[in-house]
């Protein structure tokens, strides 16, 4: 017996309130994830300026050189993640839309003025 259109409504309706409660569990578990990585960066440059400031103020040969590069390179992987997590391709349809549409009108008022000259 096919189901009615209540009980297609209903099933329907319980799937999309699955996905939608799934999408945002991912959400909160990526906006927990940037913050834990904005407070982790944030004291890695900290800890970071504390150790070029010691460096200056001790000999050449730091013993904590090795800790700064290690410092560093977490820091560089720190931003390269926020950045492509928080990087969103939707922000990019407004301009890539204003491009189409100017470049359009560049080239209809090009091909109007060859009209006019030719």
């Amino acid at each position: 017996m096919p189901p009615t259109d209540d009980q297609q409504f209903q099933q329907d309706f319980t799937e999309t309130l699955a996905q939608v409660e799934e999408k945002l569990a991912n959400l909160k578990a990526r906006y927990t994830q940037v913050q834990q990585d904005q407070q982790q960066l944030q004291h890695l440059q900290n800890r970071r300026q504390h150790l070029k400031k010691d460096r200056r103020t001790q000999t050449a040969a730091h013993p904590l050189q090795g800790e700064l590069d290690r410092i560093e390179a977490e820091i560089d992987v720190l931003e390269l993640n926020l950045e492509s997590h928080l990087f969103n391709w939707k922000s990019l349809q407004e301009p890539f839309w204003q491009i189409v549409r100017f470049t359009g009108l560049g080239i209809i008022i090009g091909w109007l003025l060859k009209m006019a000259v030719g």
